[in-house]
Parts: C-alpha cells; sequence; structure tokens
C-alpha cells in the first residue's frame, strides 16, 4: 500500500509540474509577441476612429498630393475680388467642378465660388483649375477659404476638403441706412424705420444698401421689434438709377404668396425709403422679371 501511495504522490508531482511549465510558456511567447495586454491597451473610441476617415479637413501640406492653389498660402491677406488657381487631382472634381467657400472668423458664408477644370477632368492625374470669387469681409479680420471635393453621393466617407487660413485686406467702409417696420408702431404699413449697415465702400451703394435690406433684421434688432414684410431669398436682379429714379428689379420671389394692401405698402415703403436715403434719387420704380404694371397686388 505504502508502495502504491508513493507512485500516485510522484505522477501528481509530474503532472502539476508539466502543467505549470506550460502555463509559463504560453504566457512568454504571448508577451514577447509585442501585443500588450488588454488591460494594458489605450482604447480608441468610435469618434476617435471615425476621425480619421471622416470630415478629413488638414493643411495645405496634408493634402498637397491631392489639390495644391496656386499663389495663395496660410496667413495671406486677401481682397475682393479674388482670383483664384491652381491644380488638384481628376477625383476631386465632379463634372468639371468643385467649391469654394470663404467663411469669416464666425463660420458665417462671406461668399463663394465654383472652381472650373480648364483641362479634361476624368483622370487621376492633377487638373488645373480657376475660380473668381467676390466677397464683402464685412469688418472681418480673419477667416478661412475652403476647397471642398466636390462629392455628389450622400456618403460622408467621400468627402474631403482643404481649408486655408487666410486674413482680410483693410479696407475703407461706409454706413448706409435700411428700412423696416416695427411692432411698436400703430401705423405698420407704410411708416419705416431706418437701421445703420457697414459696409465696404463701393460706387454701386444703392445695390449694396437693397442687398442689406433683403438680409433683414438682425436677431437683437428683431428682438426690439423690428420687422421685415419683404419675403425670405429674394434677389435684386438688376439696379439703374437715371435722371433722378432708381428702377429696381427684382425676382418673382418679392411678390410670392404677398397678400393684402398693407405688406404690399409695406414692401414697397421699405424699398423706396432705402433708395430715396441717397440724394440722386428722387423717385423708384419697382419691378419683377422687368414688369411694372400687375406686381405686388394685394
Amino acid at each position: 500500500m505504502a508502495e502504491n501511495t508513493k507512485k500516485l504522490f510522484y505522477i501528481a508531482t509530474a503532472v502539476l509540474f508539466l502543467v505549470f511549465f506550460a502555463f509559463y510558456f504560453f504566457n512568454k511567447n504571448k508577451n514577447d509577441s509585442g501585443i500588450p495586454p488588454e488591460t494594458d491597451r489605450i482604447p480608441v473610441s468610435e469618434e476617435d476612429q471615425e476621425g480619421k476617415e471622416i470630415g478629413k479637413e488638414t493643411s495645405e501640406t496634408e493634402k498637397n498630393d491631392l489639390i495644391r492653389v496656386k499663389d495663395l498660402s496660410a496667413g495671406d491677406e486677401i481682397s475682393s475680388p479674388l482670383e483664384i488657381s491652381g491644380e488638384a487631382r481628376g477625383t476631386w472634381y465632379f463634372e468639371a467642378s468643385f467649391p469654394i467657400i470663404l467663411l469669416n472668423e464666425n463660420g458665417q458664408e462671406l461668399g463663394s465660388a465654383i472652381a472650373t477644370a480648364q483641362e479634361e477632368w476624368m483622370t487621376e492625374e492633377f487638373v488645373p483649375f480657376t475660380a473668381f470669387l467676390e466677397f464683402d469681409s464685412r469688418g472681418a479680420q480673419e477667416g478661412k477659404l475652403i476647397f471642398q471635393k466636390d462629392n455628389p453621393s450622400d456618403m460622408r466617407e467621400l468627402d474631403d476638403s482643404l481649408e486655408i487660413p487666410i486674413r482680410f485686406a483693410p479696407t475703407e467702409t461706409m454706413t448706409v441706412k435700411v428700412f423696416f417696420g416695427n411692432d411698436n408702431d400703430v401705423d405698420l404699413c407704410s411708416e419705416m424705420y431706418a437701421r445703420e449697415r457697414t459696409i465696404t465702400r463701393t460706387q454701386a451703394v444703392g445695390k449694396r444698401a437693397i442687398e442689406e435690406l433683403l438680409v433683414g433684421p438682425t436677431r437683437e434688432e428683431k428682438d426690439s421689434g423690428y420687422f421685415t414684410s419683404i419675403n425670405p431669398d429674394v434677389k435684386l436682379q438688376k439696379i439703374t438709377i437715371q435722371n433722378g429714379t432708381a428702377y429696381a428689379d427684382f425676382d418673382e420671389q418679392l411678390e410670392r404668396a404677398v397678400g393684402g394692401s398693407c405688406r404690399v405698402t409695406a414692401i414697397r415703403a421699405q424699398i423706396t425709403e432705402t433708395l430715396k436715403q441717397f440724394p440722386t434719387v428722387e423717385n423708384v420704380v419697382i419691378s419683377i422679371d422687368g414688369r411694372t404694371e400687375d406686381i405686388l397686388q394685394p
């Protein structure tokens, strides 16, 4: 019996030794592989991983193999009008073009342009482009130009862009007035109140004043009761001044869904007062797509 007990003891000891040796050997090889244990790994969030693939707005150097802008670098001063040229891979275009957007330091859009390919664009090679951008810096000091890869699909992973920080060259400014109604007034139809706007000095001052009028009241002005009777998204198509009369032509949005004699009167008053602030304007003729007789009916 004693002899059997000794044999069992030796066998158990040998088995334990083999198990210990196997466990040690397995862990040593795992650590030598260079892969850190799970507890030592730094987790990568889904957002971080996604950021490497989506929203790839990067610097000129990082995009140099995709798009190159000529004679424009980070920190350069720009003024309007701005001629832009360079070259981009054919994959940056769609239908031979891609958009360029100018923003100020607050992210507000100041202007946009379409860059057009100057050679055959259906290639993976570099293709030259040109663009012409007009803008009003509106007193901004800094901003950025965004060259967007034209992506007609809904797949965000295909979005891409190049951002170039810029500074705006100092410009002379001037003040014009725009006219709005006010909720505190008893006569809301024709009584208008002047609000000032600072614009870049220009000879086309009547055009710029109407464009500012079409933007509408600021948030602060709205809080103070100012409002516009003019529809949003109205476009001024042409304005000329001859012999003391300003002729202002708008698109059809000016009279879309406009009803009531009071509102029609207010629209005419806003446009008329905004233009008659200038000493060269005595009368105002409003037209829509060239029509004057049958527009802005109550």
